[in-house]
Order: C-alpha cells, then sequence, then structure tokens
C-alpha cells in the first residue's frame, strides 16, 4: 500500500453553532461556506453548503464528520464526506478554540475521505480511499489529501 497525493483543500467555514451537551457530547455544526482545492489529479471549487456535524466528548478530543460538494476545474460534481479526530493538550485545544494559529505539529488532526459522483471523468473516485492530514485556523480547514493506493 502506498500514498499517492491527491489535493490540498481549503474548507472555509462559519463560526461554530454549538447546540449544548447531548448524550453523545456536546454538538456542534459548522457550516461551510466555500474554499478550493488543488493537486495533481483534482482541482476546484468548495460549495457553498454542508457542514462539519462534530462532537466534542468530555476528554476534549473532536470527532469530525462532514458532507459538502465540490465542482471540479472542469465542471464536475462530487460529493465529500469526512470523519476524523482531532485532539491534542489542553492548553493547544484552548488556543485553537480561541482562533489563535497554532502549529499542526502541537495536535492530531486526520481525516479519512470518502467520494462520491456520477460523472464518468472521475467515476475512480467512487473506488478510492484518501486519507488526510489537517490543520484548524480560525475561519478555515486546510488538509492534504492522499489516496491509498
Amino acid at each position: 500500500m502506498n500514498l499517492e497525493p491527491l489535493a490540498t483543500f481549503h474548507v472555509d467555514l462559519d463560526p461554530i453553532l454549538d447546540l449544548g451537551d447531548s448524550h453523545w457530547g456536546r454538538r456542534r455544526v459548522i457550516n461551510i461556506v466555500g474554499g478550493t482545492f488543488d493537486g495533481p489529479r483534482l482541482s476546484g471549487a468548495v460549495l457553498p453548503g454542508g457542514a462539519d456535524w462534530q462532537i466534542v466528548h468530555a476528554d476534549g478530543t473532536i470527532s469530525v464528520d462532514t458532507r459538502y460538494t465540490l465542482r471540479t476545474h472542469d465542471d464536475a460534481h462530487l460529493y465529500i464526506s469526512t470523519s476524523g479526530v482531532r485532539h491534542g493538550t489542553p492548553e493547544v485545544l484552548a488556543r485553537l478554540a480561541q482562533g489563535e494559529a497554532v502549529d499542526p505539529s502541537e495536535y492530531y488532526f486526520r481525516l479519512f475521505c470518502r467520494f462520491e459522483t456520477g460523472d464518468e471523468r472521475y467515476l475512480w473516485l467512487n473506488r478510492t480511499l484518501a486519507v488526510a492530514s489537517a490543520a484548524r485556523t480560525a475561519a478555515a480547514v486546510r488538509y492534504d489529501a492522499y489516496t491509498l493506493t
């Protein structure tokens, strides 16, 4: 098994909507407002709509669950879903929560990516799994995605 670079994603976000504590943990929703992606096999725009429906657990770990739409440079539409985790020390997580710039090496933020499309040019994505290493900024998430070959 190898990792091949797929694309770097920059996903712009609305402010966090905090829905409060549930039996799963603290539920938060972060709406996706746009962005871009660019790489050797995939490039284009992140369309507004979709969100990250995340859970913050008692230990500060965040379970990530995103679903949104991409438009490629050649006008194909792709559905992407990611799931993953973000965790770090309480101090680092507090700095992220305050919108500070934090070096991604100070915390763990990894994603699993799945794609879906009916566009013949990108059907290969329906059969492809990707993993990503991510970083959070005050108003965006940036991640480098790699296909598992």
